[in-house]
């Protein structure tokens, strides 16, 4: 069984997780809601789209409109950069440069009413390191470790969503698609001046969404279930007395579940011409998901932490515009204002979340012979957040939210993603 101490580490860990894990994310929150090109170049304003391969992923339904069976294989590179200004001066994360995440759909045309589609992207990660020395001292371990104890210091995560979906066009105006996600947790790493945890798992969901086309006006609607992802690992406590030689102790083992929100994107699109088209669209998240994490010991079963999170579900404005500059080109642009639901009470500085405005632009170009190449960019800026705890920490209790994480935050990212695309 796993004692107090650890259990309590673990809880630091996870609830890192839970309210920081979305370094690389083009949205508030861990999300990472790019997920195809034609996403990415119109700020991921899909969800009404009955013409792109791209609005696949976003709304399922949208293959009912497309008369031929299609592939997409491509990925998405994610820079971010964050920083911190707090009594000890300036600070930048110590992540990745450039992270990578995949972005494949397949379309398949059975007959006139049904397709089926599978997807593999990577709506959820982080990866992010904070170095020895971001925040004052406020504990009582020696150095060099002289991070709050339980601060975490290095995570890195990893989800990919196996998604098979089926598609039934009941006229030739209407799509309807239901289907599943299959989490997987590829890579779970959380660390902290605590201990270490790393492991992986697997969670399901299930997705249902619409696609009305009437004339020059398109409305579309998707909904992705909340889903448990169980992860099972091993953490290595580090104690006092061994910190000052570098070491860990032994590991044991660890169940927890991590909790992923729901989500709900509505939109209308309209076309005022055969070369241009305009979308909104609304994104709601599900983040009071995060209100309990639960770890369990592994043998026994028994709960030995509960940690309360208290997110909001918040909201997401989606502008995007295609223009065909040519018949074998498209011009794609977009814009996201992504609203947060990390409040102050939970705040922690594993990266500075806040408020996000979206930016991009993308283009397709049409090569002969049922293929086509796309590519989108782009630019994440968060507003800055001068943060001060409400209450005053206390050595060895909960982090989040209290004055030993005070500091001015920053963050701004890069996203570029290219797919070839093939019909037939």
């Amino acid at each position: 069984m796993i004692n107090n101490r650890t259990s309590q580490s673990i809880g630091f860990a996870l609830a890192a997780l839970a309210v920081n894990a979305q370094n690389p994310a083009g949205a508030a929150g861990f999300s990472l809601p790019e997920a195809s090109t034609a996403g990415l170049g119109t700020a991921n304003a899909m969800v009404a789209n009955p013409n792109e391969t791209g609005a696949f992923p976003y709304n399922p339904a949208a293959m009912g409109f497309h008369d031929a069976s299609s592939l997409a294989a491509g990925t998405i590179l994610i820079g971010p950069s964050f920083s911190v200004d707090t009594a000890s001066g300036d600070h930048d994360s110590q992540g990745a440069d450039w992270l990578a995440g995949p972005m494949l759909q397949g379309m398949f045309k059975l007959n006139d009413q049904w397709r089926l589609g599978l997807g593999l992207t990577a709506p959820f990660g982080l990866e992010t390191r904070w170095e020895d020395g971001t925040f004052p001292a406020v504990s009582t371990l020696p150095p060099p470790r002289n991070l709050p104890r339980g601060h975490p210091t290095a995570s890195k995560l990893e989800i990919l969503d196996f998604s098979p979906t089926a598609t039934y066009r009941i006229t030739d105006d209407l799509s309807l698609a239901a289907g599943l996600d299959v989490y997987w947790a590829k890579t779970a790493q959380l660390n902290s001046t605590a201990g270490q945890l790393s492991g992986d798992g697997t969670g399901l969901g299930f997705n249902l969404s619409a696609l009305y086309r009437q004339g020059p006006w398109s409305l579309g609607a998707a909904f992705r279930s909340s889903a448990t992802l169980s992860l099972e690992g091993d953490y290595a406590p580090l104690s006092q007395t061994l910190v000052t030689m570098g070491r860990l102790a032994p590991a044991q083992s660890a169940e927890l579940d991590v909790n992923l929100p729901w989500r709900l994107q509505i939109g209308a699109r309209y076309a005022f011409n055969d070369r241009l088209a305009v979308e909104f669209d609304v994104t709601r998240t599900g983040w009071s998901e995060f209100r309990n994490l639960k770890i369990e010991g592994k043998k026994t079963g028994t709960l030995i932490f509960n940690d309360a999170n208290n997110w909001d579900d918040a909201n997401a404005y989606r502008l995007g515009a295609t223009y065909q500059l040519r018949p074998a080109t498209q011009l794609r642009v977009g814009y996201s204002y992504d609203e947060t639901g990390q409040g102050d009470d939970h705040f922690s500085a594993r990266v500075p979340d806040n408020d996000r405005h979206l930016f991009s632009i993308g283009l397709a170009q049409t090569l002969g012979q049922g293929y086509s190449v796309e590519a989108g960019y782009m630019y994440v800026v968060a507003r800055d957040r001068d943060y001060r705890g409400g209450t005053h920490y206390v050595p060895g209790g909960d982090l989040n939210g209290t004055d030993a994480l005070n500091g001015d935050y920053s963050m701004d990212a890069h996203l570029l993603g290219v797919e070839i695309v093939k019909v037939f």
